[in-house]
């Protein structure tokens, strides 16, 4: 097994259907630019309530993935 060097980021997501999906929507903006990402963990979640009903969700992920090698 080779071994492995990680970078991790945070990135924020957000949504108006729930936590699942600004989750979703942040890993699947990240899969744009990032390669090898392998895991992430959520760090915060926090929302936006109008009119006493959740509007929106916010959630911040921690990314980590492989370094290329080079």
């Amino acid at each position: 097994m080779a071994d492995h060097v990680y970078k991790t980021i945070e990135l924020v997501g957000s949504s108006a259907s729930g936590s699942d999906e600004a989750i979703r929507a942040a890993i699947a903006r990240a899969s744009e630019t990032l390669r090898n990402m392998r895991w992430f963990e959520v760090i915060e979640t926090r929302g936006h309530i109008e009119g006493e009903k959740i509007a929106h969700w916010q959630v911040t992920v921690k990314v980590g993935f492989t370094l290329e090698q080079g």
